[in-house]
């Protein structure tokens, strides 16, 4: 649980400091599709298939947090320095390093207790690095959504 609560605190205050891309428009968005999108995975593959699971196997309220405080400031921190502006090769690479961090970051949460939360199943790290680049390019979609909606809306508002 002291790994869960620093990580809440770290990832946040670096999250809402470093912010310089997103509007709170935007977080709000995030924020509310990351919750909905992990909540929806985790429905099967944790507590159907109990690939994996936080503090124990059925749900419990502290099982919440991670879901609410430590995916969502992570993908802002994620989308605040994605090079949208750079080559390609650039975008892939900056992929490749999340995913990195994410696996380093989920091995940590396997740790024993105080520090780690988190529990295997039949998953393994390797799933995780499989898998962490694809949630990042959905989330890069919604995000370019959440951009194309607003820019209607402003147009929408302007022609009025």
């Amino acid at each position: 649980m002291i790994g869960l609560i620093i990580a809440m605190i770290l990832f946040n205050i670096i999250a809402f400091k470093t912010n310089k891309r997103l509007s709170w428009n935007q977080i709000l968005h995030i924020w509310m599709f990351t919750i909905a999108f992990q909540m929806s995975f985790d429905m099967m593959i944790e507590f159907k298939y109990f690939a994996y699971w936080y503090f124990g196997k059925k749900i419990e309220w502290q099982g919440f947090l991670p879901h609410f405080f430590i995916v969502p400031p992570v993908n802002i921190l994620f989308l605040n320095l994605y090079p949208f502006e750079k080559s390609f090769l650039r975008k892939c690479l900056n992929i490749i390093i999340w995913d990195v961090v994410l696996v380093i970051y989920e091995a940590i949460t396997i740790l024993p207790k105080p520090w780690g939360y988190f529990h295997y199943g039949w998953w393994k790290l390797w799933h995780a690095a499989v898998l962490d680049p694809i949630l990042l390019i959905i989330l890069l979609l919604y995000y370019r959504l959440v951009l194309y909606v607003e820019a209607k809306a402003i147009n929408h508002k302007s022609n009025m």
